[in-house]
């Protein structure tokens, strides 16, 4: 690839906008040709801690504005009603200038470079940032790209993840010790953080370029991970296909080890803001009931997301279709019943702390909860012709081992 284009379907993610302090350093170029950054997520402390309601929206007045008013040398407050000009526009009072004594004459002051920036010396002082944070274990880096085609959007950070990666550590004893399947996990911030509670987490995404630099940040982090007595292992999981890649000559397949595991020990699947593609969406559907099909336990789900509003042409107004799809497809899997799981769904709130400096958007950020357990045989309720559509059949994931001692435990 000879250059970096934008097309008019690349996005850039309020993440890496918003990111405080953030140096936006591009590292190294990916395979196809992407700047790749780094960026440091740090954990708050106790006394750091926000409390979600500070980032409600405030209430304002529609037609009453409270201005200072300079009084007998006193800054009083006068009320001031909003008319309207000639042109029906608002026409605002404004408070005049108190100080116009004559700092007009100011020079004007202009940015000066003092010298040019030396790229040795950044890496330098990268490297001893690097160094300072691996000795501090309240410092997550993360590689990443700032602007992607749609098709390439897991390789930025969006605020599902880190909301949900909020959740995490707001509730430690819940994952302690557990086996949790991630799906869509991108750059892998969210792994990380569960990496730091569950004993072990599986990682998995598709793309080889993905997958690479997620294992990169593995990697980056694994002195949070260790430390904490956690593992991560990146895999391939499709959520196009109905088995599991097991070809040991392809990279991130999965062992039949691995296999047994997740069938015999996962009690968690989560995922991050995965939810802005129809067809996609119907796919993750399947994919979670095939999952909860297969595991031995009952599961417990965890989906955040965030509601996009866009002005759309066949509705004439401003809509989530992404998220009303979603929405649909959670209703139609809470009410089905095959004899095998049934499906109970739950919106948790959004008042737990906030562990990481982000903006938390209460409107437009939700995560919902859902949990798969065992039904017994009598089950009566059937799915719905459109609900089968959507899920497919259940079918156990091709490795004729794991199949027949999975079908064993079954019985």
């Amino acid at each position: 690839m000879d250059q970096i284009t934008f097309d008019y379907n690349t996005v850039l993610s309020d993440v890496h906008i918003l990111l405080p302090n953030a140096r936006h350093l591009m590292t190294r170029l990916n395979s196809v040709g992407q700047p790749v950054f780094t960026s440091r997520f740090e954990i708050l402390s106790d006394t750091e801690k926000h409390d979600p309601k500070d980032f409600l929206t405030k209430e304002t007045s529609d037609t009453v504005t409270q201005v200072p008013e300079e009084k007998d040398g006193e800054v009083g407050e006068r009320t001031v009603e909003s008319g309207l000009d000639e042109d029906g526009d608002f026409d605002i009072s404004r408070r005049p200038r108190t100080n116009t004594t004559g700092d007009d004459n100011r020079d004007i002051i202009c940015p000066v470079i003092l010298k040019q920036s030396n790229i040795s010396t950044q890496l330098q002082e990268v490297d001893a940032e690097d160094e300072a944070d691996d000795c501090f274990d309240g410092i997550i880096r993360i590689e990443h790209t700032m602007a992607t085609p749609l098709e390439d959007v897991g390789k930025q950070v969006w605020r599902g993840a880190v909301l949900l990666a909020d959740f995490l550590l707001s509730e430690p004893l819940m994952f302690n010790g557990a086996t949790v399947v991630e799906l869509g996990a991108g750059t892998g911030l969210t792994s990380i953080i569960m990496a730091t509670i569950a004993k072990r987490v599986y990682c998995t995404d598709v793309g080889e370029d993905l997958l690479s630099m997620c294992k990169k940040n593995i990697t980056l982090n694994e002195h949070m991970i260790h430390h904490a007595g956690g593992e991560v292992r990146v895999r391939q999981l499709d959520w196009l296909k109905s088995d599991l890649c097991t070809d040991s000559d392809v990279e991130f397949s999965w062992t039949d080890e691995e296999v047994a595991d997740i069938h015999d020990n996962a009690s968690f699947i989560i995922a991050a803001d995965v939810c802005y593609d129809d067809d996609l969406t119907d796919a993750l559907f399947r994919t979670i009931y095939r999952l909860c099909n297969n595991f031995m336990h009952p599961c417990t789900i965890f989906i955040s997301l965030e509601k996009r509003l866009n002005f759309t042409i066949r509705e004439m107004d401003v809509s989530c279709e992404a998220y009303n799809h979603f929405r649909h497809c959670l209703s139609q899997l809470e009410g089905l019943v095959d004899g095998q799981c049934s499906y109970t769904v739950q919106q948790l709130p959004c008042t737990f702390p906030q562990f990481l400096q982000y903006e938390r958007i209460e409107q437009l950020i939700i995560i919902f909860h859902f949990a798969s357990k065992s039904c017994q045989a009598y089950c009566t309720s059937k799915s719905t012709p459109e609900l089968k559509e959507v899920l497919g059949p259940s079918i156990v994931y091709r490795n004729n081992k794991m199949k027949s001692k999975y079908v064993m435990k079954r019985s």
